[in-house]
């Protein structure tokens, strides 16, 4: 009797069989003379068949969630102002073999936003993550400061709410994530402006969660505290020179675990809140930050 292998996953939440999963639990069964081979996987958190926007993912936990949402099997459109990076993040997902375009936009420039969204079939998934960092107090902080901040923090997703949300109605709903910050919530030295933005990040995702809750677009936002990203290291090079490590170690330990996050602990999360298993969540804030909020007492 002859037997052929066939290898299938299930999505779990939707009961979709996808092809080529790798193996969990095997079942056969005969049919005429043949025997057939299952292989079954049960797949959390699958992306199959959907598109999904980074910004900001040229770099740190925008990169992670591109990689990670690329694997879990999302078409993922890497967006960010470098077009260099954004081209070395699809170069990365294409050669591990997932699929990823570039897109080069300034979040800040509604029109270009618009244009580049509205090249894309559809939205399943939006993830703002494009943004910037500020130190200063209320005194010390400029105009211009406070202007740059509010552009591309605030303005620069409104940008991006403004053209995804149509296309997600137009096919039924989908799901957004923002990166809001631990500074939304409580008060850090110098950090005024940046600190304005976030909690501003935090009202936006309550009020689209609320507007489009009849569209079947749902809204979130995390909010990290400290992460361990190429611009920790280039800002304690900057503003701590010869002081790095022991400026780190000080910002690790201020997370009562001990440690700052990592990007790929960050994309797991926002991985989670852009699947399907995460159906019947909106509106809601998940802080990720090794017990700042909570446990620094």
């Amino acid at each position: 009797m002859g037997k052929k292998m066939l290898e299938y996953c299930i999505n779990v939440a939707s009961g979709e069989i996808i092809p080529k999963a790798v193996q969990l639990n095997q079942v056969y069964f005969i049919s005429g003379s043949e025997a057939f081979h299952f292989k079954f996987l049960c797949i959390m958190f699958s992306l199959q068949n959907k598109t999904a926007v980074v910004t900001g993912s040229g770099s740190g936990i925008g990169k992670a969630v591109a990689e990670i949402l690329a694997k879990q099997g999302a078409t993922v459109f890497v967006a960010d102002v470098n077009k260099d990076n954004a081209a070395t993040t699809v170069n990365e997902i294409t050669a591990a073999g997932f699929a990823a375009e570039a897109v080069a936009i300034n979040v800040v420039n509604q029109a270009e936003v618009t244009a580049a969204f509205n090249k894309i079939e559809k939205i399943d998934i939006l993830v703002n993550c494009a943004g910037i960092s500020h130190i200063g107090n209320a005194e010390n902080t400029t105009e211009e400061d406070l202007d740059k901040v509010y552009n591309v923090n605030i303005k620069g997703m409104y940008n991006c709410l403004h053209a995804a949300i149509p296309m997600m109605k137009q096919t039924g709903g989908g799901a957004i994530i923002n990166v809001s910050s631990i500074a939304a919530k409580v008060g850090l030295v110098d950090r005024f402006a940046y600190s304005m933005s976030k909690g501003a990040v935090y009202a936006m995702t309550l009020s689209v969660a609320r507007d489009y809750l009849h569209h079947n677009i749902r809204c979130n936002c995390i909010s990290p505290a400290r992460v361990h990203t190429p611009f920790v290291d280039g800002f304690l090079a900057k503003n701590y020179p010869g002081k790095e490590k022991e400026m780190f170690e000080k910002l690790s330990k201020s997370q009562p675990i001990g440690r700052m996050g990592t990007p790929n602990e960050m994309g797991a999360l926002i991985l989670y809140l852009a699947s399907d298993e995460a159906s019947f969540i909106t509106g809601s804030d998940f802080p990720i930050d090794g017990g700042f909020v909570t446990l620094n007492n």
